[in-house]
């Protein structure tokens, strides 16, 4: 495999740690157990351990603003010193500095962005955070959305800018500056050999179709769920009762009121239209 990095690129619970399940048993020697809790991918864009060495000096000492300016031209550096793929997991939106260069860098990178029906995403990001739906309802539509953000602690990861999530979507999918493969959760589920082939192809990967269903039959949601009962899971959080929950698509049917559906619906419909969520006569699809 030829360098560089690969971002796998995601709103939250959208299906980027059962995508990245796949790719490590895709990957690995087959005599190697691969589990959820060992995934020999290259950890998360937003990672202190990463970044640090990186630059040279504790991101504890610098702001968050501050260290937004370092990141692109850390993981420009990154990207032109490795000589095998790295797979990094990144929740940010796809941002720009206010000297116009994105937030990724870019040198010799591109993008598999999962997506996810948001009216699943605010079941499971509620369930994930341990918070109640309407919450997360308003944190999906909320433009100042971010993760590690809050100034009274210092999380082991860097602020990360979620945007809305129509906004995040639309992101990726403007993103003009490297390739990006567009993913969806639901094609993922109901279609996930061709699915996860053309990602594999687009990666540029030279997998069989064999080493492709054994790595899918690997990375089944129930045999993360099974994995997550059984050892437990670190990216949990603490509060949350479970980080793989039902995995279904189409389950918002099941929790969400018509108000918090419609709600939704006003917030990202735009999107959601675009996305294939929605047939022309605003019906919903999954």
């Amino acid at each position: 495999m030829d360098g560089g990095i690969v971002w796998l690129a995601s709103y939250p619970k959208s299906g980027n740690t059962w995508f990245r399940s796949f790719i490590a048993n895709l990957i690995s020697e087959e005599s190697i157990e691969i589990t959820i809790n060992n995934l020999p991918t290259d950890g998360i864009f937003s990672s202190r351990l990463i970044f640090d060495p990186l630059i040279g000096v504790e991101s504890s000492n610098l702001t968050a603003d501050e260290i937004d300016q370092l990141r692109p031209e850390a993981y420009n550096y990154l990207a032109r010193k490795t000589n095998r793929k790295l797979f990094i997991k990144v929740h940010d939106a796809y941002t720009y500095l206010e000297n116009g260069s994105p937030l990724l860098g870019t040198v010799n990178a591109r993008a598999v962005y999962i997506m996810r029906n948001p009216l699943d995403v605010a079941v499971s990001y509620a369930n994930h955070a341990a918070r109640d739906i309407d919450h997360m309802i308003r944190v999906m539509g909320s433009e100042s959305h971010a993760l590690c953000d809050l100034p009274d602690r210092l999380p082991n990861q860097l602020r990360q800018k979620l945007l809305t999530w129509s906004h995040h979507v639309d992101s990726w999918m403007q993103a003009r500056e490297l390739p990006v493969h567009l993913l969806r959760y639901e094609d993922m589920s109901l279609d996930p050999l061709r699915t996860f082939t053309e990602a594999v192809r687009f990666i540029g990967l030279n997998s069989s179709e064999e080493e492709i269903i054994r790595a899918l039959e690997l990375s089944d949601f129930k045999v993360l769920k099974s994995q997550e009962e059984e050892h437990g899971f670190r990216e949990k959080m603490f509060k949350s009762p479970s980080f793989f929950r039902s995995g279904k698509v189409g389950d918002w049917r099941n929790h969400l009121s018509d108000e918090q559906r419609d709600r939704l619906l006003s917030d990202h419909g735009i999107i959601m239209s675009k996305c294939g969520y929605l047939d022309p006569y605003g019906n919903i699809v999954y």
